[in-house]
């Protein structure tokens, strides 16, 4: 697919995704939910050469939200009583790509810059390691338009940054800044505008040239969200037994045990 909403770039195992459309804040229109869910299939797919990702947007904004203007919340089809299904693009195109993202086989990083709004602050909350720049912040901005929060956000806030904030923010529709959103526990970077990349591509590197066990990391600290007690320790259980059986295991003891610094594989 060639990509127009997107930009897709390899830079030492570290997949970059861009967010590209500077004029509308990267408002997160049909085309560009396409884009993504494509790019990142063909890195999940080892069609692209990574081992980690990082999730950001061109120019002033991360992502203002749902394109309204064209091809967003406002791409939805008349139902049988007369009055459009605000929903529908839920289930064809958003919920897919915010799926894609918390069920992804590697580590995302997102790098926030100036506006995350809407389904924007989900994808910026769907980071494994989220890092905001100071001009960052975080809209849930559907109350504006008389919507409910979507994108995953009634499911992620709660869980982040307890019930009290995330209802502050989900009906008072105030913006976050970037400090307070560090200070609440939703981010785990608020550093200067102009080292948000470097911030991020430092971190992703990092995880690019871990073990493979770090994506299984991510997978069983999502699935704890919603596991009892019992259930987790099964789930940790089984999924040591897969991490022992990696070549990046053999690698890091033995590294371990001749006082050396590991090379792993991601294997």
């Amino acid at each position: 697919m060639d990509y127009s909403k997107i930009k897709l770039d390899v830079i030492d195992n570290v997949a970059v995704i861009t967010m590209n459309d500077p004029s509308a804040m990267n408002a997160a229109g049909l085309e560009m939910v396409t884009e993504l869910l494509d790019a990142l299939n063909r890195v999940a797919l080892g069609a692209v050469n990574a081992r980690a990702v990082i999730l950001t947007g061109e120019g002033r904004g991360f992502c203002s939200g749902a394109n309204l203007s064209g091809g967003g919340a406002s791409a939805r089809e008349v139902e049988a009583d007369g009055k459009p299904d605000a929903g529908r693009a839920l289930e064809t195109h958003y919920n897919p790509l915010v799926s894609m993202m918390r069920d992804f086989p590697m580590p995302i990083v997102t790098a926030v810059n100036g506006a995350a709004a809407g389904v924007g602050c989900s994808l910026a909350l769907l980071g494994d390691i989220v890092v905001a720049g100071q001009s960052g912040y975080f809209l849930q901005a559907f109350r504006r338009i008389g919507l409910v929060p979507d994108g995953g956000s009634t499911y992620l806030l709660p869980r982040i940054i307890g019930k009290a904030r995330a209802m502050e923010m989900a009906l008072l529709g105030d913006k976050i800044p970037a400090a307070t959103a560090l200070e609440w526990g939703l981010i785990n970077r608020c550093v200067a505008d102009a080292d948000l990349m470097d911030t991020a591509m430092g971190i992703a590197k990092e995880l690019a040239n871990g073990p493979m066990a770090l994506g299984l990391i991510r997978k069983i600290m999502w699935e704890s969200l919603d596991a009892d007690w019992t259930g987790q320790l099964n789930t940790e259980r089984q999924t040591q037994r897969k991490a022992g059986k990696s070549h990046d295991f053999v690698e890091g003891v033995s590294a371990f045990l001749q006082k050396r610094i590991a090379q792993f594989k991601g294997q």
